[in-house]
């Protein structure tokens, strides 16, 4: 790497106009990270298992001092219907977020998106008696029924 592509790539802000070319190894499940798949111009995110890496204060900036592993521990969806990882990093605790890629692993995708459905927090056998607690009795009453049969009809 000449200097003056060295000075590029630790100027403050250089990733945040420019588009970064470089393949990188994920630090969780070592495979090599190309940014020519993700449909952008920005690999920020490990296309396997999803990690990223606390770099950023800023997206761009590289100015984060913490440098730990940032785990994707939900989504949510942008106006548009875009989704985005939520990342958390396990040295600090700060959450960011990242624009799902084009070549992201489907089933880490949709493993993160069901695990509030498959681990709720609450247990499910309580269901009705929770239900209860809220002013509601836990069943459908039998005139309920009937209206839902009547309009299924």
């Amino acid at each position: 790497m000449n200097r003056e592509n060295k000075r590029k790539t630790f100027e403050k802000g250089y990733y945040k106009n420019h588009a970064c070319h470089d393949t990188f190894t994920c630090k969780v499940c070592g495979r090599p990270c190309l940014p020519e798949n993700a449909g952008s111009t920005h690999r920020n995110h490990c296309p396997n298992c999803l990690s990223s890496l606390n770099v950023d204060i800023e997206p761009g900036d590289r100015a984060s001092d913490c440098g730990g592993i940032m785990e994707p521990i939900a989504f949510w969806v942008r106006r548009g219907g875009e989704w985005a990882i939520i990342h958390r990093c396990k040295r600090c605790g700060a959450l960011s977020s990242n624009r799902v890629a084009a070549d992201d692993n489907p089933m880490k995708l949709m493993s993160i998106a069901m695990k509030p459905l498959c681990e709720p927090p609450f247990p499910l056998e309580r269901i009705e008696e929770m239900t209860a607690l809220m002013g509601g009795d836990g069943q459908i009453r039998q005139a309920e029924k009937s209206d839902v049969r009547q309009s299924d009809a």
